[in-house]
């Protein structure tokens, strides 16, 4: 609209000054309207050069180019319409009230200047250049606010792109922060359920091996050879924990039945006769059993193996893996000391493991199952392990599926 409207102001300007001149050639006057004519157009050219702030010297250019407009369509009324530029100069810089002033000054000049051609009193000459004026003062007022909106609207949508901005960041970071101590936990069982529960089995082999290391050296060096053992089993569980976080017996193939047998064998071994772990499997598995429920009951029949290995005194475990179609069952049975399930457990000394129950509950509620516990002061417990097939949590990543 700017570059129409200085276009407009300089054909304008042109056309007048081309219309004085063929019309009055020769008059004394025409040096003045030639000067007045460079003037004006140069004092217009200055316009853009001052910015568009109502600023002092942005106001005093404005009256002087005014003023020199009227001496001009006072010596030459022809000039008259060069005023529709002007009003959208003058409602650009002033302020509402003095805009309108301005407009109404330049419409009675060209007025005066339309009646000073005509020969007689035309009724169009009055009544034309006040609609001009008024159709040209409400497109510009149209149009600032149009323009204004359209900004008010611009910045809404910066402010509303901002905030989707930082809600994501804040979502980003609050699933990171989960993702993370979603992690730790899935890291602080593996540890427990592997190196923990190697290490203090070496301890307990090792503390075995020096009580009787004077008086039994055959019993000494057997607990020596088991807690190596358990050492290279241990040792082979923090490398895969290292590469992929999968237990070593699944690793080997064979899936979690042949798992289970090996832990059965491997505890019944390392008790040396004082546990005897029997490992039992009924019916057949509908779907092949997602990585995450093998790895998950692996662990949790090794946590409940190394808790009756510890505090059981028992002297026969089962393991007792059943496919029950829709979910699968994990039980861990023992004929040791039992206790209270429903008695809070007193808070294990500082360096003492103590995280086998609730690692165990955590794995199983990751997969939407449910662990219950049955015993009794003096008759064995019950563990058992319910994971649903079918529930959501079970169901294999993409990439496991791929």
């Amino acid at each position: 609209m700017s570059f129409l409207m200085h276009a407009a102001f300089f054909l304008l300007l042109g056309a007048s000054l081309a219309r004085f001149l063929m019309r009055h050639p020769g008059e004394t006057r025409t040096p003045w309207i030639i000067a007045l004519s460079a003037v004006l157009a140069v004092l217009y050219l200055l316009g853009p050069v001052l910015g568009s702030r109502p600023t002092p010297r942005r106001l005093t250019w404005l009256g002087v180019l005014v003023l020199v407009w009227m001496i001009l369509v006072v010596l030459a009324p022809s000039f008259a319409w060069c005023a529709v530029p002007l009003f959208y100069t003058g409602l650009r810089i002033l302020p509402p009230r003095a805009a309108l002033a301005l407009v109404a000054l330049l419409t009675v000049f060209v007025v005066a200047a339309q009646l000073r051609l005509a020969t007689g009193f035309d009724p169009n000459l009055v009544l034309a250049p006040p609609a001009v004026a008024a159709v040209a003062t409400a497109v510009f007022v149209h149009m600032q606010r149009q323009a204004v909106r359209q900004r008010e609207l611009a910045a809404r949508q910066r402010e509303l792109i901002d905030d989707l901005l930082r809600t994501r960041r804040e979502l980003a970071a609050t699933e990171r922060r989960e993702g993370t101590l979603a992690e730790r936990q899935r890291l602080s069982m593996e540890i427990h359920d592997t190196l923990a529960q190697g290490l203090s089995s070496q301890q307990m082999l090792l503390q075995a091996a020096d009580r009787s290391w004077d008086t039994d050296p055959a019993a000494a060096r057997g607990h020596v050879l088991t807690a190596a053992g358990i050492a290279e089993r241990s040792l082979a569980e923090a490398r895969r924990f290292v590469h992929d976080l999968a237990p070593a017996d699944l690793a080997e193939g064979g899936g979690l039945e042949a798992a289970l047998h090996a832990l059965a064998a491997r505890e019944t071994a390392q008790a040396r006769g004082g546990l005897t772990v029997r490992c039992h499997v009924e019916g057949v598995p509908a779907v092949t059993l997602p990585d995450r429920v093998q790895s998950a009951l692996l662990r949790i029949a090794q946590g409940a193996l190394a808790n009756v290995a510890e505090h059981a005194e028992a002297t026969v475990a089962a393991l007792t893996l059943t496919h029950l179609g829709d979910r699968v069952v994990l039980d861990i049975a023992d004929n040791g000391r039992g206790f209270s399930p429903g008695r809070p457990a007193p808070r294990p000394p500082e360096g003492v493991r103590g995280h086998g129950l609730p690692a165990m509950r955590a794995r199983v509620q990751q997969l939407g199952g449910t662990l219950t516990i049955e015993s009794a002061p003096g008759d064995g417990t019950v563990l058992s392990a319910a994971v649903p097939l079918l529930h959501p949590a079970t169901r294999p990543a993409p990439e496991d599926r791929a």
